[in-house]
């Protein structure tokens, strides 16, 4: 059996484009006489459609696609995911399903048992569990057909505290009693940085314990704050690598299925990836597919001559080009000067368009409506949170007159510990780094650096500052960010309890107070732009904890 693996960027909603890309792959496949071509999880729909799903003109369009791929299934086997109906009355409406399609027939459907519930997933508020197993018979061949999660119900959970197994049933073993050939993983598993290898592991996991040759599709493309990397892969019965789909790109691979179960060849696995240039095409794809699906065409930001604004730029520029970014100098009487020639150079070097509007006589402005009702207090956070308010103004000024979309360019160490100010540096319609943390936002400068300079170097050498009071630093309040950021990684990915987190050698009084940030600030991230995700634990739906909570008993020991 010839097969071919169509890893495409789908496309929520957008049924003719996603009909499109499908049908050209399919003539593809069948030009390289192909048996069988196969999709990615929900790929009529586009992966997650998550409310739409309740809309019954929504289902009728997935339905309609479907049948619309009937015609070309003449001859070749075409496996497509889609939302079906439930027939019975009890339950929820709807299955995760994926359908055979042959000959001009639905030879099969397949529904999801293990619907996901954890972090940005719920898809038990729409759908109907699988509770019967059976393997699709196709050309000859049994195939254990499973759809994302039903191949990770014995995948290791890497936080300190939670179960140490999701889920009491294993799709595949029930499969495997029917003894199929090879096994089919449809997917929409989303991005992040620290999960690829466990992703590989699961694969190279159930070939070995089966002994059956795996073959995953994940989606690739952006849809809103997620990510998928696509990386689909082709796992043979000894559970060897034999190919690995592109990251971060559309790709078509068409191969012999026994080929994966005969004697190895060579392995084709790609070596392990260095993160940072992984969360760097992944911010990228994120940022392209955030403005180009929602028809969006230009940005625009502050460029403050710092490390934050200075690397969202150059991923804009990377993921719209540079005539679709304009920058905004928004200099104050504690704005160093090299701030400014700096933001002036990098956005020369990257050929962007870029205005310089001082806002000192805006803040005097301000400062001098209110002298009468602050009766002369001493200038603290009000102030500077005036600056700040000053520049979301005009940056949303222009975004609505020229038609821009304002990126915001708040880093997750930030955001973590409530380091921004509300209607101010926090304003923006897609956040670029609010995932990565100060120290990885070092990292990705460098690695933009790693061919020629592009962030001027005085950027990445200067102490981080606000530039919102005289001589101010970010270590004049915060810890070192790289101590922050392992405790917040601890705290916040990890899950680790703060009693560990000290055991581990931090700084008592410095984890503390962070946590107490951390949990005190939940109202300002509530009120955040989407961040593109690139952790195991983004700030955003897939972190959804109670703004008036009480969180200060684990410190009163």
């Amino acid at each position: 059996m010839r097969i071919t693996i169509a890893q495409l960027n789908f496309h929520i909603g957008n049924f003719r484009s996603n009909l499109e890309k499908m049908k050209n792959a399919v003539d593809a496949a069948r030009k390289e006489d192909s048996d069988l071509v196969i999709f990615s999880e929900m790929s009529v729909s586009g992966y997650p459609p998550l409310d739409l799903l309740e809309r019954k003109e929504f289902i009728d369009q997935c339905q309609s696609a479907i049948r619309e791929l009937l015609p070309v299934s003449h001859e070749i086997g075409i496996i497509a995911g889609t939302p079906t109906l439930n027939p019975l009355p009890e339950g929820k409406n709807l299955f995760n399903a994926a359908c055979l399609l042959y000959n001009g027939e639905i030879a099969a459907v397949v529904h999801k048992t293990l619907l996901p519930t954890y972090d940005i997933f719920d898809e038990y508020r729409h759908f109907e569990p699988n509770k019967s197993f059976h393997v699709v018979p196709f050309k000859g061949e049994k195939i254990a057909l499973t759809i994302c999660e039903d191949l990770w119900d014995d995948q290791p959970l890497e936080q300190e505290f939670g179960k140490s197994r999701l889920y009491t049933i294993s799709p595949m073993e029930e499969l495997a009693r029917d003894n199929p050939g090879f096994v089919i993983n449809i997917a929409a598993s989303p991005f992040a940085y620290n999960r690829i290898e466990a992703k590989k592991k699961v694969f190279i996991r159930k070939a070995r314990k089966y002994h059956l040759p795996v073959l995953n599709v994940n989606q690739i493309g952006a849809q809103t704050e997620l990510i998928f990397e696509g990386g689909s892969m082709i796992v043979d019965a000894r559970g060897n690598i034999r190919h690995q789909l592109k990251y971060f790109d559309e790709d078509i691979y068409h191969f012999n299925l026994k080929d994966l179960t005969g004697t190895p060849g060579k392995e084709e696995s790609k070596p392990g990836k260095d993160y940072v240039p992984m969360v760097y095409d992944a911010l990228i794809l994120g940022l392209h597919d955030f403005f180009g699906k929602m028809n969006f065409r230009k940005a625009v930001l502050g460029l403050s001559g710092g490390i934050d604004s200075a690397v969202s730029l150059a991923i804009a520029v990377k993921a719209l080009g540079n005539k679709n970014v304009h920058a905004i100098l928004m200099p104050s009487a504690f704005s160093s000067e090299t701030s400014v020639t700096d933001a002036v150079e990098l956005s020369e070097t990257l050929k962007v368009s870029y205005d310089i509007i001082p806002i000192n006589k805006m803040y005097d402005t301000f400062t001098k409506a209110l002298d009468p009702y602050f009766k002369k207090k001493p200038f603290d956070v009000t102030e500077e949170n005036i600056q700040a308010r000053i520049r979301a103004v005009l940056l949303m000024a222009f975004a609505n007159k020229f038609g821009y979309i304002l990126l915001n360019t708040s880093n997750k160490s930030e955001a973590a510990v409530g380091y921004g100010t509300l209607y101010g540096d926090m304003a923006g319609g897609i956040s670029v780094l609010g995932d990565v943390y100060k120290s990885d936002v070092y990292k990705l400068a460098r690695y933009i650096n790693r061919e020629k300079i592009i962030i001027p170097e005085n950027i990445l050498n200067k102490p981080p500052s606000a530039e919102l009071s005289p001589g101010q630093k970010d270590s004049d309040t915060l810890p070192d960010y790289s101590m922050l950021d392992q405790i917040l990684y601890h705290y916040i990915e990890l899950l680790t309890p703060v009693e560990k987190i000290i055991q581990k050698g931090y700084d008592k009084n410095t984890v503390l107070k962070t946590i107490r940030w951390v949990n005190q600030t939940e109202y300002k991230r509530y009120q955040a732009p989407p961040i593109l995700r690139i952790s195991s634990k983004a700030f955003g739906a897939g972190r959804r904890m109670p703004l008036v909570a009480k969180y200060d008993e684990p410190f009163k020991k």
